[in-house]
This record gives C-alpha cells, structure tokens and sequence, in this order.
C-alpha cells in the first residue's frame, strides 16, 4: 500500500470533512462486509480516528453463505473480519437475528399479507441498524455511528441536514427517510460526497479484499429472490386462493394467494381481454386482486403513515396546512415529482401536480425541498392513494 497516495487521497480529505469530528475521536463504523462499508472503515482508520468495526449478523440462511450478492451473514460477516484485522481496528460480531426477524422479516411478510409492497431496506436502517445498532455504538464510547451509505449529513441554520448523494447513481436517501433528527446528530456518511468508482479505487489503493465484491442486491434476507416462498413458510394461511377482477367487476381468473402479486404488476396474471391488464389493487380481506388498464394506475394523491419530518417547519402538519410544495418520490428508482403537502381527514397527505403511476401501500413517499432538491424534508409510508380520473 503507498502511502504517499492515501495522504493526498481527495477521498480522505472527504471522509474527514464528513465526520466532522476532531481526529483520534473514537469512531463505531457499521461493517457489513461489503466495499462500501469497508473502505468507511478504512477512510476513518487511516485519517487518524478510534475506529471500531461491528457487524450485525441478521440471518442465517445456508443459501447466504455462497450467495453473491447478499450481505450481514456467512461469508460477509468473514469478509468484514479479515477487512478488521488488516486494518489493525478491533472488531465485534453482534448476533441480532431475533431482532431482525420481528422488526424486518415479520413485517415484510405481515406487509405482503395485508396487500401492501413493502421496502424492507427501510425497516433495517429504521429499526435494527440505526435504533439498536446506534445504542451500542454510544455504550461503546463512540462519538458517532459512521455507514457506507451514499448520503450526505450536511449543517444547516437549524442543526444537521439529510442529503442527496452526490453520485445520483448510488443515492440511498430514499432509504433513509425515516432517520430521525436525534439519530442524525450521532450519524455518518464518509461516502456521501463520492462516486462508487473512487470508492472501489480507495478499496484497491488499501489492499482490501473485497475491493472488487459485488454489491449487494434485492432483498438480503430471501434466497433466490424468491419472496413469495419465505411469504408461505411464515404466513402459511395467507396463500388462500382467491379471484382476479377487472375493475368493471367481471371475475376473470382465479389466483393461489394474493402474497404473490403487487400493484403495478403486469406478468403472471395469466388473464386476458386483448389489451394488457396490471394490478391496481389487492384486496386482501375478499382474496381479490383488481386488475385493469395501465392508465387505472395513475395515482393523483396519497395519504402517509409512520411519517418522520426533517424540515424547519416545527412539524409536517404545520407545512400540510399551508399547502408547502414538495418533490415526491414513491420509489428508489423513481426522480422526485412535484407535489404538495395537505391535511386530509386529520392527517397528513401528498397531491401530485401529475399523477404518479403504480404507487403502491406500503412503499415510502420521501420528500424533498424544491428549493434546495437535494435535502430531504422526511417522509412516510403510504396508507392509501387515490386513482387520478383519466
């Protein structure tokens, strides 16, 4: 390893002015055996913090351990030892998989069942990784819990901002909607400000092992990608066969389960009236799932749950009441649309200046500002939406 080259490693300069803390302060970092969380590690060792590695392991499927692609178990958990012990930083493996079942699992299945899509990379980062993961990190003396997630903590007039990632590529804010502003002040992102491309450079330039691993994918905790498998293991009584309805009532078809279908999808009906049918709705409590046309997918407004809010006004019901304008994402892979906040029977809902296509129950609505599009103001999970006439 060159030395000479990680002293003028612009991304060193980077991760420090992302930390933000005086040098040699002690420093949790979230391994989870992947390059991104790895090189954090690394960038804080090398620029002088206390850093201490802890890896969750958050299931324990046989599956994982050969699984490319996954993260938090088998080989990952390895991967983020060796990584420790290269870098000279002790290291701690936190068996929280009984966590992991009842705030991710069981809701991701629950989710399923009640009709709704859930994005249980939300959950974790809700839940077990910046709620019980961020307590440990304070009983361990840390000054700050540091990811790899590509997001940027920036200071604000009001105290500390959640923004966009600079490489709009690898953004995770929509993942990250639900940090609170408590949790924020303690949080980290080294890796805000970079371009997965230095990052795995940063991997190479340190000598790591996993400077070429794949990124993880899909969802971590179900082998194969097969959802509906897991759904059926642990809920075996939601897989009741039902009814596939056209929107004009007439029954078309019949379905083994409605954990097997989400709004917006078009494959699988295995229905057909001469032009393509997509999900618009499920209906869990008659076994239905409502088929229709692509344009019966257009969704003028939505009502959130579970919201948590980042912006400066002292709460979101404030900002509803006089009608803020927002940028609106409904999904990870989706830009921001215009839209604006509204109070709807006592809560909070989100009207877009167009209507929005296949938003889904059970997926996050995150909202930005329109006047600074990289902060973001917070968001919820979506209760209910309601069709746009066309």
């Amino acid at each position: 390893m060159d030395a000479s080259v990680l002293d003028r490693s612009p991304a060193l300069d980077a991760a420090v002015a992302a930390t933000g803390l005086t040098v040699g302060a002690r420093v949790v970092a979230a391994m989870s055996g992947g390059v991104d969380s790895t090189v954090t590690a690394a960038l804080l060792s090398r620029a002088g913090y206390d850093v201490v590695g802890v890896t969750l392991q958050l299931y324990d499927h046989g599956s994982a351990i050969k699984r490319a692609g996954a993260c938090c178990a088998g080989q990952d958990i390895r991967d983020a030892r060796m990584a420790a012990e290269k870098l000279g930083m002790p290291h701690y493996v936190l068996d929280y998989e009984s966590r992991f079942r009842q705030s991710v699992i069981d809701e991701f299945a629950d989710a399923y069942v009640r009709g709704e899509t859930p994005v249980p990379c939300i959950r974790c980062n809700q839940t077990v990784k910046f709620r019980d993961l961020l307590d440990v990190a304070k009983d361990l003396g840390a000054e700050a819990l540091a990811t790899g997630h590509y997001v940027r903590r920036l200071e604000g007039a009001h105290g500390p901002e959640l923004h966009r990632a600079v490489d709009p590529a690898r953004d995770q804010s929509y993942f990250l909607f639900a940090t609170t502003r408590e949790q924020l002040e303690y949080l980290r992102f080294p890796l805000g400000g970079l371009e997965k491309p230095v990052v795995r450079a940063e991997a190479e330039a340190f000598g790591l092992a996993v400077a070429h691993k794949p990124d993880s994918q899909d969802i971590c905790f179900v082998p194969e990608g097969k959802y509906s498998t897991l759904i059926d293991k642990l809920r075996p009584d939601a897989a009741g066969a039902g009814d596939i309805v056209h929107l004009n009532g007439r029954v078309l078809g019949r379905h083994e389960g409605v954990t097997r279908y989400t709004v917006g999808q078009r494959r699988g009906l295995n229905v057909a009236v001469g032009d393509p049918l997509f999900v618009v709705k499920i209906v869990p409590e008659q076994k239905q799932v409502i088929v229709g046309p692509r344009e019966a997918l257009l969704t003028a407004s939505l009502v959130l749950k579970e919201i948590n809010w980042l912006g400066d006004e002292a709460a979101i019901e404030d900002a509803a009441a006089v009608a803020r304008p927002v940028l609106a994402r409904v999904r990870s892979t989706r830009d921001p649309a215009p839209a604006r906040l509204a109070l709807v029977d006592g809560g909070v809902g989100v009207a877009f200046d167009r209507p929005e296509e296949g938003v889904s129950p059970g997926q996050a609505c995150v909202l930005y500002d329109p006047d600074v599009p990289t902060r973001v103001l917070g968001g919820g999970f979506i209760a209910a939406t309601e069709r746009a006439e066309v």
